[in-house]
């Protein structure tokens, strides 16, 4: 738990730039950076913010997967919620936060889903008796390859370094494993957050504001790149789902530098998308090394609630209720549910 005499370091809430305009937050556009850099610098004047480094109560702020692909309506994965404009409205609310709370937040970290088309959960990685691809939004079960419904695509096999029997012989392990770790079924999602593509970028909105506080305060933002490794799915910023292949090998590991990283903070916020998916995932694997390390250190994790939302497809899929049955776990280990409206002092008391 934070000290009351480093809460009182805290600074109170300031105004948000005049130049943000919440209307354009679902909208592509280039950030002016060196007019910006100009007007971060005179703000920290006027505002007296110190250089981060000079932060006693050290707060970090993990912005996940928060790209056009999932953010901006018209895109691939476009993460509506509920309400159908989730992501535009929760990074409204996160703009806003972060340019109120400019002189409390060290440092970013920030991920980027990362992909390109031969990966397992895109549609040209399997195929029917037919050679058809799965249509996205297919749901992939063990029993879905063991019947032969579906298969790894031999096509692929040379490209991607290894057997038909060893993607097939992968496949299946794949599935069983998912189901084993009580992990969500392997699900084809459309092709997406594509290396060097538009959708792959941050929203603009959140990058002018991520880049004010960069100048502003002297923080260099982390960037983690996740998501590229084409035999398994990267939800967490921790680590991907499946980190063995079907004869025992590696094919993947967890980030412990990741962790160790943000378990220095004093504080820890959490936003970004999709509530259901790499969110809730990153806070699973976060929560699982605190559990190994010490229990306590849950309750310097706060999740921003009104900043993410759940995978929402009306018809198909609705994540809203698991992802809420996950925050509250969450809640239970010691985590807290918090709304970027609150003042962040009125958190830490």
């Amino acid at each position: 738990m934070p000290s009351q005499s480093l809460n009182k370091n805290l600074k109170p809430p300031l105004p948000v730039p005049s130049f943000f305009n919440e209307q354009r937050v679902g909208e592509i556009w280039k950030v002016p950076y060196q007019e910006r850099a100009g007007q971060a610098r005179l703000w920290a004047k006027e505002y007296q913010l110190a250089p981060a480094t000079r932060d006693e109560f050290r707060v970090a702020l993990i912005a996940v997967d928060i790209q056009n692909t999932f953010c901006l309506p018209g895109f691939e994965l476009f993460v509506g919620g509920r309400s159908g404009m989730g992501a535009v409205e929760d990074n409204r609310r996160l703009a806003a936060f972060i340019y109120r709370n400019l002189g409390n937040i060290t440092q970013f970290m920030v991920t980027l889903d990362t992909h390109q088309a031969m990966q397992i959960f895109h549609p040209i990685m399997l195929v029917d008796a037919g050679g058809n691809h799965p249509d996205p939004l297919t749901t992939i079960r063990q029993e879905d390859v063991e019947s032969g419904r579906w298969r790894f695509n031999p096509s692929l096999a040379n490209m991607l370094g290894f057997s038909d029997e060893y993607g097939q012989q992968h496949l299946l392990h794949y599935t069983r494993e998912l189901q084993r770790r009580h992990k969500y079924d392997l699900m084809i999602w459309p092709y997406h957050a594509m290396l060097g593509g538009i959708g792959h970028a941050l929203v603009a909105s959140i990058e002018e504001a991520i880049f004010f506080h960069s100048v502003a305060r002297y923080s260099q933002p982390e960037i983690q790149i996740k998501g590229q490794n084409p035999l398994t799915e990267h939800y967490s910023a921790v680590g991907p789902e499946v980190l063995e292949g079907p004869d025992g090998s590696q094919i993947a590991q967890k980030d412990d530098k990741f962790i160790r990283k943000v378990l220095d903070f004093d504080a820890v916020i959490i936003a970004g998308q999709a509530k259901s998916h790499c969110v809730a995932w990153t806070i699973a694997d976060l929560l699982e090394d605190i559990r190994q390390r010490d229990e306590k250190l849950a309750e310097k994790v706060y999740l921003l609630q009104d900043c993410m939302s759940p995978v929402v497809v009306p018809g198909v899929v609705d994540y809203t209720d698991p992802a809420d049955e996950e925050f509250a776990r969450f809640a239970q280990a010691g985590m807290r549910l918090v709304s970027s409206t609150e003042p962040m002092d009125s958190w830490l008391e």
